[in-house]
């Protein structure tokens, strides 16, 4: 059985985990991201793949970065909240611990781990949309990883919804993110208490009776209660998720979505309203199948387990049967 380590690069903490062939997460290690110095991340990274290394025979490294990574699995292009710029982050951790390193976008390693042993298993043109503060994803057709000749496809978040909208941190205006993230679930929530305190009583008394204090976690507890003004953020929420999601059936018609992400942790609260919109949104829909739509399975250990993977499938060259892939290249699920 090929293990090999799986890495997810957090802006506040670098979790690393030893990986089966099966999915299966054998030991964990944790550390604190430093993120205020790029060459200290490297550094705790090289000292994780050392420490999981000594108790099990690993064979290669998976890196799950947030930014733009290169063609060359490798080089990370842009990481805004680690001020990587063209950084040879594959390199540098192999030569610091003798192991061939993959490194992908960090959401790219989620979509694969879910295609592969979570939700989207059945599926042939999966779209993974992972939602947090803000929104990333990943696509998997016919068992291969799409990302584009430069190495940074499915940029969901950054799909234009609103022009001339709210102000993004990419520098654009509208973008999807802004409207459909954890971020914007709670910039609804602090809007509507502000405006109408009566309807969102129960989200101030959450908070304190302060509006700028109301989190995700509020919003999604008290959803979960049935509060109707915590039910309408989430209304508002996934009918901006689904309107996105039906401009993606646009261009790659697949036949699931998968919500990931932090904010899915609410269920049905959000997967109910946006699968409706992205019905209700879709073109043709009264002439052609509907894309299903489904919650992630994997949690918040699926990055560690798709990078682990995706560096078995590209420096090991192993097929999921087992047998060896010619030139290490991506081969079909199943």
């Amino acid at each position: 059985m090929a293990l090999t380590i799986g890495i997810d690069v957090g802006g506040t903490k670098i979790a690393a985990g030893v990986v089966d062939t099966e999915g299966v997460i054998h030991r964990m290690v944790r550390r604190d991201t430093p993120s205020h110095d790029a060459r200290r991340v490297e550094n705790v990274i090289a000292e994780l793949v050392r420490d999981l290394a000594d108790t099990h025979p690993v064979q290669a490294v998976g890196i799950g970065a947030a930014g733009f990574v290169a063609a060359d699995l490798s080089t990370v292009l842009f990481a805004p909240n680690l001020a990587w710029r063209n950084e040879p982050l594959g390199e540098v951790v192999e030569a610091a611990c003798g192991l061939p390193t993959v490194v992908e976008n960090d959401a790219n390693a989620a979509a694969w781990g879910e295609a592969r042993f979570g939700a989207g298993r059945t599926g042939q043109t999966v779209v993974v949309l992972t939602v947090g503060t803000g929104i990333g994803g990943g696509i998997v057709v016919d068992g291969v990883l799409h990302r584009g000749k430069f190495g940074v496809a499915a940029e969901f978040g950054h799909l234009n919804v609103e022009p001339h909208g709210r102000r993004c941190g990419c520098g654009n205006h509208g973008c999807w993110e802004r409207y459909a993230s954890g971020r914007a679930l709670v910039r609804e929530a602090q809007d509507l208490a502000n405006v109408s305190p009566g309807f969102a009583a129960d989200l101030l008394a959450r908070a304190g009776g302060r509006a700028d204090a109301i989190t995700g976690l509020h919003i999604t507890a008290a959803a979960q209660e049935g509060d109707p003004a915590a039910l309408e953020c989430f209304r508002v929420i996934g009918s901006w998720l689904g309107h996105g999601m039906a401009d993606i059936a646009a261009f790659f018609d697949p036949d699931l979505f998968i919500i990931g992400g932090g904010v899915c942790e609410a269920g049905e609260l959000l997967r109910g309203p946006a699968a409706a919109a992205f019905e209700n949104r879709l073109t043709g829909r009264a002439h052609r199948p509907v894309a299903e739509v489904r919650l992630a399975e994997l949690g918040a250990n699926v990055g560690i387990v798709g990078a682990a993977d995706l560096a078995r499938e590209r420096v090991l060259g192993l097929a999921h049967n087992g047998s060896r892939v010619s030139g290490g290249v991506q081969c079909p699920i199943g």
